[in-house]
This record gives structure tokens, C-alpha cells and sequence, in this order.
């Protein structure tokens, strides 16, 4: 039975519309307050006593670089307080004619091609300099001149297959170990886990390091330091919510997400490899090949011990091979096609991110199957498998850092 009262109903009512109403005016309030504050700014221009003669701040960064037969292209973002213009160009200490595409002025956080129809020399090194309207010079060195590699369908399969060779084969090689594993206990379970944790934590590291080296090459604008932290920052809470919402992953679930991690660190892995195809600095031999290989088995191998204890589908192996080493020939395509170092530092960013969550999963999921808890951590099998883990992953990183 309802008790309530029509008169109390319409009471609530009439009451509720002026509470809507203040909320509304104060929402309001601020924001034309704001709109006020700026209309006395620009008008008043109270910053003109200030102006004491000195020309606006300005910057440039070089984005990308590309060598042909027709001379040299640079494109270029501009980060000034105040619209830049460009007007004159140096190729190794000469003034050069130059063709700006857009031409006109560049706005703060815009970008153009300078197109400069130099005959530079291949294996030399060349220095450009751009001089703007105020005097202000920005420089920048190619250190070997070579000419930059033209996309086509050839070079689209060969990097194809370039990807497959340090993406997926070495996972698919490890998830091969998964029926040899099946068999080892509890001490073998939680050296295998411990090792994923390891080798995740020198990944996480590893795309951490590369993304903020990255992200100082980056124009001002993009606040690369500050970018990296709160695109890993929102990549982890935001696969740890997904992850949570049927409590801890363990099995396939914790499977799927060790591959996606690794996905996401193969895939800014793949734009650096990209990267260089595209400033033609690739000089990628069979035993640096080789020597990725080596580094990312494990990876298949971290992916297998969720699931070691169940029989999933056949098609689930290929599915997790692809998840974790296709992203690599998608960076690769990417990478030499469009280039700049904010987005490879994103990628990277976001990637270890993804790993760090990863990395608590996993070891919550080992605390759980282990039966003793934070006791675990700090049992034989999971400090040697740990320090294997970061171990090999350091060593054979050796063999691809140039």
C-alpha cells in the first residue's frame, strides 16, 4: 500500500524545479565569468606595458626527413607563442631556395614541408638550417645521407614478412612449448609464471625508457614526458577495470591479456623498426633478425603457463600468436609510412601500460593458485624464475641493441 500523499508528490515537485534552476545558474556562472575575464583581456591588452621590443618565442621541430633524387624534404612543426614565418633555408652552411607546402604563415602546433632541391651526396653528412622572420635559427643534422626508401608493394610484403620473423615467429615458438610444460607441478607452474612476471617487468621498463627518449624528440607542444605518463597511467586503470569486472582473469582470460600486452609493446617495437626503412638508417642484418628472435620466445612462453593447466581450442594458439606478434608488422607498415616520434612514444607508452597491468594480474594469479599467498613470492621457484625472467630477457637484448 503506497502512503504517500498527492499533496506531498507536488510538494516534492515545486521544490525540486528551483533547486534545478540554482544549479543551472550556478554552472553558469563561473563560465561567464570566465567569458568576461577573457573579452577585458584581449581588449584591454593589459600585457602591452610589458612589451618591451623582444621578438615572440618561437620553436621548430623536424618530424621527418626524406632523400630523393629531387633533393631534400623536412617537415616541420611549429610551437611559437605567435604565428611563424619562414624565410630562409641553409643546406650546409649555404643559403638555399626552398618551396614551403603550405605556405604563409604556421600557426602554433602546425606543420609544412620544406622542400629543398639540394644535391646532397649519399654517405655524407649534411647540416639544415631554418632562419624565421625574427632572426631565430633552428638546426638540423642528417648524419649519413641516404636515399629514403619509396613504399611500394614489394617493400609493404618484405616488411610483412620482416614483422612475422620478430613478431610472430618467436611467439608462435614458444607457444610450441606448450605441450612439453603441461606435465611440470606446482614448483614448475610458479617458475614459469615468475619468469612471465620477469620478463614482462623488463619489457614494461624497456618500452618505458624507449617512450620517454621518444617523447623528448617530440615537439614542445605535445608535452611528450608528461604524455607517456598519462597514456601508460590510463592504459593501466582502464585494462584493469575491463580485467576486474569478473574478478582476478586467471586461464585463457590471463592468457589474453599477457598477448595483448606484449601485442601493444610489439607494436611500438615495430614502428622503430619502421622508422628507420623510412630515414633509410635500416641496416636490419640476419644476426640482428636473429638476435630478436632469441629475445621474444619467451614471450610464448609467458603466454602458455595461464593455460597450461587446461585444453583449450587449437584455434586459440594461432589467435594468441597473432594478438601478441601481429601488432609488430602493423608498426612496421606504420612506421615507415608516417612517422613521428610523438606517436611511436605513445604507442610505447600505452604498451607499458598494458604490461604493467599484466604484471599485477599475473602475480595475483600466482598468489591465488599457490594457495599461500604473499608467502609464494618469496619461495625458491618464484625468485629464480623471476630472476631468469629479467636475466635472459637482458641478456639477449644485447643482441638487438645497436
Amino acid at each position: 500500500m503506497n502512503d504517500a500523499h498527492p499533496f506531498d508528490e507536488a510538494a516534492s515537485t515545486s521544490t525540486e524545479a528551483p533547486r534545478s534552476r540554482a544549479t543551472l545558474v550556478w554552472l553558469l556562472l563561473p563560465l561567464m565569468a570566465l567569458a568576461l575575464a577573457t573579452a577585458w583581456l584581449v581588449t584591454a591588452d593589459p600585457l602591452r606595458s610589458f612589451d618591451n621590443g623582444a621578438p615572440p618565442v618561437e620553436n621548430l621541430t623536424f618530424e621527418r626527413t626524406v632523400l630523393s633524387q629531387e633533393g631534400i624534404d623536412i617537415l616541420v612543426r611549429a610551437g611559437g607563442s605567435e604565428p611563424m614565418i619562414i624565410a630562409q633555408a641553409l643546406v650546409d652552411d649555404a643559403y638555399w631556395e626552398f618551396v614551403q607546402e603550405p605556405s604563409g604563415q604556421l600557426a602554433r602546433g602546425e606543420t609544412a614541408w620544406i622542400q629543398l632541391p639540394y644535391p646532397w651526396v649519399q654517405g655524407e653528412a649534411h647540416v639544415i638550417k631554418i632562419i624565421t622572420s625574427t632572426g631565430a635559427t633552428f638546426e638540423h643534422e642528417i648524419p649519413v645521407a641516404v636515399p629514403t626508401p619509396v613504399p611500394t608493394t614489394g617493400s609493404l610484403v618484405n616488411q610483412a614478412f620482416l614483422g612475422a620473423f620478430v613478431g610472430i615467429v618467436p611467439v608462435a615458438i614458444g607457444l610450441m612449448f606448450y605441450p612439453a610444460l603441461r606435465g611440470v607441478g606446482r614448483a614448475g607452474m610458479n617458475f614459469l609464471l615468475a619468469m612471465t612476471v620477469g620478463m614482462l617487468v623488463f619489457l614494461m621498463i624497456d618500452a618505458a625508457g624507449e617512450a620517454l627518449e621518444l617523447a623528448s624528440e617530440a615537439a614542445a607542444i605535445f608535452q611528450g614526458q608528461v604524455m607517456v605518463v598519462l597514456a601508460g597511467a590510463a592504459s593501466f586503470l582502464l585494462l584493469m577495470a575491463v580485467g576486474r569486472r569478473s574478478g582476478t582473469p586467471a586461464g585463457l582470460t590471463l592468457a589474453t591479456f599477457i598477448a595483448l600486452g606484449i601485442g601493444l609493446h610489439n607494436l611500438g617495437e615495430g614502428l622503430a623498426i619502421g622508422a628507420a626503412f623510412a630515414s633509410g638508417a635500416a641496416g636490419l642484418g640476419t644476426f640482428l633478425v636473429l638476435g630478436f628472435t632469441i629475445h621474444n620466445i619467451t614471450e610464448g612462453i609467458g603466454i602458455a603457463a595461464p593455460i597450461l593447466k587446461s585444453r583449450p581450442a587449437l584455434w586459440v594458439f594461432p589467435a594468441l600468436t597473432l594478438l601478441a606478434g601481429g601488432p609488430a608488422v602493423l608498426g612496421l607498415w606504420v612506421g615507415s609510412l608516417a612517422y613521428a616520434p610523438q606517436w611511436s612514444a605513445l604507442a610505447l607508452a600505452i604498451g607499458a601500460g598494458a604490461i604493467l597491468q599484466v604484471v599485477v594480474e599475473v602475480i595475483a594469479y600466482l598468489m591465488k593458485a599457490d594457495g599461500r599467498g604473499v608467502v609464494a613470492l618469496s619461495s625458491w621457484p618464484v625468485v629464480s624464475g623471476l630472476a631468469f625472467g629479467v636475466v635472459f630477457m637482458y641478456a639477449t637484448a644485447m643482441l638487438v641493441k645497436i
